[in-house]
């Protein structure tokens, strides 16, 4: 496990603003950059809707990327544990690059269990307000142990792996989500319009 040590900010390291800069890149796209922000239990379907979701806006022109908890563990993330200290700093990195994105003026879409609410804030304080976008994926947890797409449930019952998200360790639920999607027994096309109709309700999109 890795022991994460805070970073401190030099007094010699200082902001460079360019002409460019994020409102003339989301006028060129013709977007509002913003952060969709995807949380709930393993094999609730985070990815697969929010995956869905970004290959709908590229049809409709939308300059997007989807930054995938699996994924980001292969490259960026890859010397980090699963301890408390890690899983904090995978958060942490995670929202800095978000933030870079946005400031390229793309639609990023998030899909991480991120189960701590403090942790989901941290991310949520780095960005403007509307430009944050939590999405809770309300699958019941009977429901993602039946799934089970990566056979990581039934490990953790049988005690191969600690401290696992609904299981040995705590989920606490956003209490106040922009996008809530009940995700039990919907299907991905109707998550993915509960999506963009609250995108549009919120001009992300038009």
């Amino acid at each position: 496990m890795s022991s994460v040590v805070e970073p401190k900010q030099s007094e010699n390291v200082v902001w460079h603003s360019y002409s460019v800069d994020k409102g003339f890149r989301s006028e060129q796209k013709k977007q509002q950059p913003c952060v969709l922000w995807f949380t709930g239990l393993s094999g609730a379907g985070k990815s697969t809707v929010a995956g869905a979701l970004e290959s709908r806006l590229s049809q409709l022109g939308y300059h997007t990327y989807l930054l995938d908890g699996d994924n980001v563990r292969h490259g960026l993330c890859q010397d980090l544990g699963f301890s408390a200290e890690d899983r904090r700093e995978n958060i942490r990195r995670i929202g800095e690059v978000a933030k870079l994105m946005t400031d390229a003026g793309l639609i990023v879409l998030s899909a991480f269990i991120s189960p701590h609410r403090q942790e989901r804030k941290l991310v949520r304080d780095m960005l403007p307000s509307e430009e944050f976008i939590e999405v809770f994926v309300d699958t019941p947890l009977e429901e993602c142990e039946k799934r089970d797409p990566k056979g990581l449930y039934k490990k953790a019952r049988a005690g191969e792996i600690k401290y696992f998200t609904g299981i040995d360790s705590e989920y606490e639920k956003p209490v106040n989500p922009e996008i809530h999607l009940s995700a039990g027994s919907a299907t991905i096309d109707e998550l993915v319009s509960q999506c963009l109709g609250a995108m549009k309700q919120q001009r992300i999109i038009r």
